[in-house]
């Protein structure tokens, strides 16, 4: 009886064996400050599986977030603080922890870059 049971389980290993592959992970995006604002917002935007985040109106940012989350990016748009600039959080472990990382490129005012890298920084620890 036994015998006959784990007979009738080799078809089901057969299979799981010949499943796909699951699809490697997606390497994050680091952001280059070398290139230009429009090549580092065109880089950012080509990436597959970004979804854009409902824009406020008359907000100056546009927000976007990877499918699957863990990574999201903020352009900048004229009017805003530090325009030019482009940001980006990402969850990482730190010290066993699971923490927003914030990091940047300015290409405008530092001042206003500053200014909104302190108002990420303050999403991230709420």
């Amino acid at each position: 009886m036994r015998g006959s049971a784990l007979l009738a389980l080799i078809p089901l290993l057969v299979l799981g064996a010949c499943a796909p592959e699951p699809p490697p992970a997606r390497q994050r995006l680091a952001l280059d400050c070398g290139l230009s604002y429009e090549a580092l917002a065109a880089k950012v935007l080509a990436q597959p599986g970004l979804k854009p985040a409902p824009q406020e109106r008359g907000e100056p940012y546009r927000f976007y977030n990877m499918e699957g989350g863990g990574e999201a990016f903020v352009l900048t748009e004229q009017g805003a603080p530090g325009h030019p600039a482009v940001f980006k959080q990402e969850a990482v472990q730190e010290n066993g922890a699971k923490v927003m990382k914030n990091t940047g490129c300015p290409y405008g005012d530092k001042a206003g870059f500053d200014q909104v890298m302190a108002y990420l920084q303050s999403l991230s620890t709420r």
